[in-house]
């Protein structure tokens, strides 16, 4: 009876030893006396007690790494960087879930090596750059470290499917600097922008003004013409008016030299009134009036005889 226990429990342990179970989204490798020997799917697998072994269950699904590290610039400035990797094995073929199964003696080694070569391509690259630079450089930095990232993970059986950097920060120090010059940065635009509208509202009104003079003045010119013609109008009228009065005097026996002394003594009466304080006196006695209309007469002999001789 105690023989027929000892073999009934050796043989449930090699039947447990022999169950493998492989969960969804990993690959189990198998390996037979230390030696690969076949890719165990996802579910229960069969293998041989003692004999067979599973070397290592690789997860086919979307891997992530969150890393924080510091560089330091050309100009000597710390350079803190946040960072996100995301990669995948490449395919679900045996060749390449065997590279990535045994070319790292584990899973520790591989995860510490892929770390370093991400932070020593940022590093690399942040070195030949000045601290003014890189906040500018995120995506070339970027695509600098991704070009060797996919070249390392492709040999390791993997495929990157994304890296970010999430943050660039310098020293508080640092920053403090930054934040004045982009301050005095702002000021100086703002100062360059006043000056720039000054200049233009300046200009802006110096063309209007010169417009205006040019219309005032174009305004003047055109009510100087107005008024000479006007004026000439007038002469023209007040002479054709003295001519016709003059035929209607003479052909009436009436010397023309009343209506241009009488004229004279309108003359004289509308400067009177329209005075300020001004004294103007002439002669009313009868021999001022006989020498006024003789001098008249005179001017209407000395006329026709010059229009007669030209």
């Amino acid at each position: 009876m105690g023989s027929f226990f000892i073999v009934a429990a050796v043989a449930i342990f090699l039947l447990i030893q022999s169950i493998v179970l492989i969960k969804q989204g990993h690959v189990g490798v198998g390996t037979r006396c230390g030696r690969y020997h076949r890719m165990l799917p996802p579910g229960i697998n069969l293998k041989w007690p003692l004999f067979d072994n599973v070397f290592s269950k690789i997860s086919i699904q979307h891997r992530s790494i969150e890393l924080e590290f510091q560089a330091i610039s050309l100009d000597q400035a710390n350079v803190n960087f946040k960072s996100l990797i995301l990669f995948a094995a490449r395919d679900e073929e045996e060749y390449t879930l065997k590279k990535i199964a045994f070319r790292f003696i584990d899973e520790k080694s591989f995860m510490q090596t892929l770390i370093r070569s991400i932070e020593g391509s940022i590093r690399s690259f942040v070195a030949t750059k000045k601290q003014a630079e890189i906040l500018t450089l995120r995506q070339d930095i970027v695509h600098a470290v991704t070009a060797h990232l996919e070249e390392s993970l492709n040999h390791w059986g993997f495929h990157l499917l994304d890296l970010q950097i999430n943050d660039i920060s310098f020293d508080e120090a640092i920053m403090r600097s930054m934040s004045q010059v982009v301050s005095s940065n702002n000021m100086k635009m703002a100062a360059e922008n006043e000056a720039q509208a000054q200049y233009i509202i300046k200009t802006r009104a110096a063309e209007a003004e010169a417009k205006a003079i040019r219309v005032k003045a174009e305004a003047e010119k055109d009510a100087i013409n107005l008024k000479g013609e006007g004026n000439a109008l007038f002469r023209e009228k007040i002479a054709g008016g003295l001519a016709s009065a003059g035929n209607i005097m003479s052909a009436g026996g009436v010397d023309p030299s009343f209506m241009l002394y009488t004229m004279w003594l309108d003359t004289m009466k509308n400067v009177a009134t329209h005075s300020h304080g001004n004294i103007i006196s002439f002669d009313g006695s009868m021999e001022g009036f006989d020498k006024n209309l003789r001098q008249m007469q005179m001017v209407n002999k000395i006329l026709p005889e010059q229009n007669h001789n030209h």
